[in-house]
């Protein structure tokens, strides 16, 4: 099988799509594209108006398509046999999407039961100078991450602000680009951290519920624009669908005062940027200001509410584009 020519047959019948917006596969059998995969194509481009050129090409294989003999997966309209090197617990092959080097396989895997544990952790997400702050009562140990993001962000912001004043506003668009696709990467990778340190202290996730956070705090001008830049729901999303692949629980806490509040006491303290004081008399605690939040949330119940939040993830539920696919050669 020729991969790169059924890529071109394939780009060939988007523009013909975004042409004409038809949707009958018979309408495009002049270039010789199996209509199973044809169909994906039509879809796609004739259905979405926002749509306005063809950029990367993909071949889309449907399910029906699709089927697993012993250690590979067989697409018959292709003549492609794929090993599977990844997980084999799945139930289900619900695509495969084809460029020139890679099959991306997104598959159904069943979910495990959520664990019994023995011990929460808090995540800080509206951390100073970070993305999370991660902090464990039992231990007392703390995990700041993505210190990076804001250095990202105030880099590509400046790289921005050159760009527009010489009016080259392509670029501008290109560069926000890079820059999201540079802050999922971090997002990933601090989502994983967090999973990784719950599931080996045997630990559900806390987080605050932050709806509204860019409406209810009060930050410096640079602070808030850094705080924009950084996909709060984003991080949130990707810790809800590691954590359930692994049967790990996570639950919401009331996110006011968190900041304010002495982590071991409970009284009210003083917070100067990274410094958290607590007033008490009794007690005088002093901590970093976001390893104190990290404790209160790790500390406080869990909102009526967000019992079975972990399940609400409409993105996840219907394909997110965020969620990764297991990719074979």
């Amino acid at each position: 099988m020729n991969l790169a020519a059924e890529l071109s047959k394939a780009r060939q019948i988007a523009e013909f799509a975004l042409r004409t917006k038809t949707q009958s596969s018979k309408d495009v059998a002049q270039f010789g594209l199996k209509s199973a995969l044809a169909n994906q194509i039509l879809r796609k481009y004739s259905r979405n108006k926002k749509l306005k050129r063809v950029g990367s090409m993909k071949l889309t294989v449907p399910s029906q398509s699709i089927k697993r003999e012993g250690n590979e997966l067989r697409v018959a309209c292709l003549g492609l046999s794929l090993p599977m090197t990844f997980r084999k617990d799945f139930t289900k092959v619900n695509q495969i999407e084809l460029d020139k080097e890679f099959a991306y396989v997104a598959v159904t895997i069943p979910e495990p039961e959520t664990k019994e544990v023995s011990n929460w952790i808090g995540v800080d997400r509206n951390a100073t100078g970070h993305v999370a702050v991660v902090a464990n009562p039992k231990s007392g140990k703390v995990w700041k991450l993505g210190k990076l993001a804001q250095h990202i962000h105030k880099k590509y912001s400046a790289i921005r602000k050159v760009l527009q004043r010489a009016g080259k506003y392509r670029k501008v668009k290109a560069i926000r680009n890079r820059e999201s696709k540079i802050i999922r990467d971090i997002n990933h990778k601090i989502s994983k951290k967090i999973v990784d340190i719950a599931e080996r202290m045997n630990s559900g996730i806390k987080l605050e519920k932050l709806n509204g956070i860019r409406r209810n705090r009060h930050h410096s001008r640079n602070f808030n624009a850094t705080l924009h830049s950084w996909s709060f729901h984003q991080l949130e999303r990707f810790l809800q669908y590691k954590a359930k692949m692994r049967g790990i629980p996570l639950a919401y806490v009331e996110p006011r005062n968190t900041s304010q509040e002495c982590s071991p006491c409970g009284s009210v303290g003083t917070r100067e940027g990274k410094k958290f004081v607590c007033e008490s008399n009794e007690c005088k605690h002093v901590d970093h200001a976001d390893a104190n939040a990290g404790f209160n949330i790790a500390l406080r119940p869990p909102l009526v509410e967000s019992i079975g939040q972990l399940h609400a993830d409409r993105d996840v539920c219907k394909g997110s584009s965020d969620t990764p696919k297991g990719a074979t050669l």
